[in-house]
């Protein structure tokens, strides 16, 4: 082992002290002690946090509905081929697989992880949780303790598995903007009542105290859900966050699905890639 000058001048201090012959108070005099804190603290090594990578040879998409594309291009089935992902990779100019699940729950992620390391990829992205708000009642939600027990269980996974990969966590989308995009429509009401995210849709032209409480506690459970995705995130050196951009984007009728009122239309699913490569690529992320 190599001993480098901030050791040698710590080693030569302590030798002075121990053979100066005065008295203990001598020995420790704050002119010594200074020099001895300052060579310990250049001799100590320094945090480095890897650079992340904005042009990642390979990618893997995990998460829902929204990251397979369904009701994009045509009723009831899912169109990778416009996902927003494929976008993202185009832009990246990155190999890309699109393991993402329609109808999945943060409850699946960890599998997805799984599937994900059999093709080791460079980067991961991961938009999942409208899936969780979205439920029969408010009381159905998954609850912030288990959705944040799931995506730290799933983060673990990547982590083991692919330990030098990336990871790019979106945000939830305001399910609320929604609501507020389509709640004036009568044929959009009639659509959603068929069952699309009821939490959340149900009678939308309610403005009873109890149908705005509800959507209130939708809302404020995908606030939380971010949340919990910016924290876990947080703790891994090579996972990145989005910054809340997806959520807080205001989405507008044209980038809707024209069969269902709720998934990303063509449109939406290509505004949606620029989000991602924006939040990507920004500064915030690359420093």
């Amino acid at each position: 082992m190599r001993h480098g000058p901030a050791i040698v001048v710590t080693a030569a201090l302590a030798l002075l002290a121990g053979c100066s012959g005065g008295s203990p108070s001598h020995s420790s005099s704050p002119a010594a002690s200074t020099a001895t804190q300052r060579a310990t603290r250049q001799a100590a090594p320094k945090a480095t946090t890897p650079t992340w990578d904005t042009t990642p040879a390979s990618l893997a998409a995990l998460g829902d509905s929204i990251t397979r594309g369904f009701d994009a291009c045509g009723i009831l089935k899912d169109c990778p081929d416009v996902s927003w992902t494929k976008d993202l990779a185009t832009q990246l100019k990155a190999k890309n697989w699109n393991l993402a699940r329609s109808g999945a729950t943060m409850a699946d992620l960890e599998g997805q992880a799984r599937q994900a390391a059999a093709h080791k990829p460079d980067q991961v992205t991961i938009l999942m949780g409208a899936n969780d708000a979205c439920r029969t009642g408010t009381t159905d939600m998954t609850s912030v303790a288990e959705y944040r027990r799931e995506f730290t269980a799933a983060m673990r996974t990547l982590h083991q598995l692919l330990p030098k990969a990336q990871v790019f966590v979106l945000s939830v989308p305001d399910l609320q903007r929604l609501w507020e995009v389509g709640k004036d429509n009568s044929l959009t009401r009639d659509v959603w009542n068929l069952g699309i995210c009821p939490s959340m849709l149900r009678d939308a032209s309610s403005m009873t105290l109890a149908s705005q409480q509800r959507r209130t506690t939708v809302r404020d459970r995908v606030v939380a859900y971010n949340k919990v995705l910016a924290q876990v995130c947080g703790t891994y050196d090579r996972c990145r966050d989005d910054g809340g951009a997806v959520f807080g984007y205001r989405f507008t009728a044209a980038e809707l699905s024209p069969w269902d009122y709720f998934h990303p239309s063509t449109q939406g699913q290509s505004r949606l890639a620029r989000i991602a490569y924006e939040a990507f690529t920004s500064s915030r992320v690359t420093e």
